[in-house]
């Protein structure tokens, strides 16, 4: 073949150089439109100790008194020796306490979809077709019969 038919070698790492430039294109796209990410949990906990912090403090002066302003500054005081050792030694815990949060999340809302169409169906709430609680059938001869057979005194 000669020279002008010969193409390049192809670029081993293209494909990854092109998804690695798409990908910090798009971070920067969702910074500019969202700001920053949120950070950790313990971050974001040490943040809303801050503001909490904050916000009781604008109330001290509308407190009557400086006993009250020196009481509030004292339970501001406490409050961050309070929480600041605790994120500092375990920072992963909030994270997996927040994860854990997430998942129970999740399970509550399950629960409560099964629930609503079980209701919104006209079904008993505490069955599912089909399912262990339904009992023996008439005509079952009683196998596996509990105490909550039917018993037909007719």
């Amino acid at each position: 073949m000669s020279e002008a038919t010969e193409r390049p070698a192809p670029d081993a790492d293209a494909w990854a150089d092109a998804c690695a430039e798409d990908l910090a294109a798009e971070k920067a796209r969702r910074r500019a439109a969202y700001g920053p990410p949120p950070g950790s949990a313990a971050e974001e906990l040490r943040k809303l100790v801050d503001a909490v912090a904050d916000k009781v403090a604008s109330f001290q002066s509308s407190l009557p008194g400086m006993a009250a302003q020196s009481a509030v500054q004292q339970l501001i005081g406490q409050a961050k020796a309070v929480v600041e050792p605790v994120i500092e030694r375990n920072p992963q815990v909030f994270d997996h306490l927040a994860a854990a949060g997430g998942e129970l999340l999740a399970a509550y809302r399950s629960a409560v979809e099964g629930h609503e169409r079980r209701w919104a169906s006209g079904e008993p709430s505490g069955t599912a077709p089909g399912g262990p609680s339904d009992g023996p059938k008439k005509g079952d001869g009683g196998a596996g019969a509990g105490p909550t057979e039917h018993i037909d005194l007719d």
